[in-house]
């Protein structure tokens, strides 16, 4: 690839820029929302500019593919990442992923490559779980790795369940879920995604490939209590279901630091939610990773229990394994992009949830100089997202190119 995908990158990314913004400068794209559809609209019509196929899976996945995947079944080679964010988000984990699949696209088209299997670019639906608790839903749900029933009775904030949500948005209903016709189009899939850490900052590499994804969980804690008035009760009569969340969220890190895992409280909703009120429920949700799927269970237990001496109950609402990406994939990748480190993470991916379901799943990371994700600071320069462009394209053409 050329300096001639900077301009065709650049629009790509000027058009979405705008789309969900918020005044914290961060993003707030939730699944099944105008904002939403407004992003699954731009990715259809960028598609159809591009002469490309569109089709819609059973979970609401967006494919469209360079070539007819039904016609060489197994062997479509795939690239893309997802739109959605995470309340206030930062402007790359995903959309990069996306923009870079159309990017690659148009470079191989440019130098004249006609591929001898398919080619396809998938926007994944819900990655984040922002809006109804658990990630990746959109692959999970086409996947089978999450049942309907299940998905469709999530709930949101406001009590909106995915299901009302989907209706809302104009989606029908019927065999909403597991597509394995979907999946199995799949041959190999490699996700773009911004790096989610420093690692290649400090080794002044701008890409990498993803080797594995560390297992992780979410689990949904509630703590009862009784409300009162915070002017008339005395302290010694009070049942303050904040006092075991808060016990909870300090013994969290605790319970993390001394199992060399990551642990972390991000969520909470207290009821009834006044200032002048004793609240009578607090429901906090946690999430725990690490390298080491013992180590990450024992933290959850231990949690757990403490949570439990405050009267709490849990809910594992998700869980993922640690998850190995195809070895002669990964291999074959960093051949082909002349020997580029390797990286592991601790963030969950939909390459994760393909590649738990069996399909040849890797990754690229690009540098993020900031370290910082999740947040309207999270950065990356131009060079290095063009130079993740050049990478992808060339996996691709390795790939997807006639054999020998």
């Amino acid at each position: 690839m050329t300096s001639s995908s900077a301009p065709g990158f650049a629009g790509l990314w000027a058009a979405l820029e705008p789309v969900g913004r918020s005044s914290s400068g961060g993003y707030r794209r939730f699944a099944w929302s105008a904002t939403d559809r407004v992003l699954r609209e731009w990715f259809a019509d960028e598609c159809a500019k591009r002469g490309l196929d569109y089709v819609e899976d059973r979970a609401g996945n967006q494919w469209a593919w360079w070539g007819d995947p039904d016609a060489a079944p197994g062997q479509g080679v795939v690239t893309g990442s997802h739109l959605d964010s995470v309340p206030d988000g930062g402007p790359f984990d995903g959309p990069l992923g996306v923009i870079s699949a159309l990017a690659a696209v148009d470079a191989l088209r440019r130098v004249g490559f006609q591929p001898a299997k398919p080619i396809g670019v998938v926007c994944f639906a819900d990655e984040e779980g922002a809006r109804f608790g658990v990630a990746c839903s959109g692959s999970r749900l086409v996947a089978g790795s999450l049942s309907p029933e299940r998905a469709l009775a999530l709930r949101d904030v406001d009590g909106l369940s995915m299901a009302e949500a989907l209706t809302a948005a104009g989606r029908d209903l019927t065999g909403f879920g597991p597509d394995p016709a979907a999946v199995q189009r799949v041959g190999h899939f490699v996700e773009l995604h911004v790096e989610q850490g420093r690692a290649l900052d400090h080794i002044g590499a701008s890409v990498a490939v993803g080797t594995d994804i560390w297992p992780h969980g979410r689990w949904r804690i509630d703590f009862p209590g009784e409300a009162n008035h915070a002017g008339t009760t005395a302290l010694r009569d009070r049942r303050d279901a904040m006092l075991g969340y808060a016990d909870t969220v300090l013994a969290a890190r605790a319970t993390a630091q001394e199992h060399d895992c990551l642990a972390t409280i991000g969520r909470v909703s207290v009821r009834p939610g006044a200032v002048n009120a004793i609240p009578s429920s607090v429901t906090g949700w946690l999430d725990v990773r690490g390298s080491d799927p013992t180590a990450v269970r024992r933290t959850v237990l231990d949690i757990t229990a403490h949570a439990g001496s405050f009267g709490a109950t849990v809910v594992e609402e998700s869980w993922t394994d640690d998850t190995r990406f195809d070895t002669s994939l990964v291999r074959r990748m960093q051949r082909a992009l002349g020997n580029v480190p390797l990286l592991s993470t601790g963030a969950g991916h939909d390459a994760g949830v393909l590649a738990a379901a069996g399909v040849s799943s890797a990754m690229l990371f690009v540098r993020n100089p900031s370290g910082v994700s999740h947040s309207p600071a999270e950065r990356a320069e131009l060079a290095d997202c063009l130079a993740g462009v050049e990478a992808l394209t060339t996996v691709l053409a390795d790939l997807a190119g006639p054999p020998g």
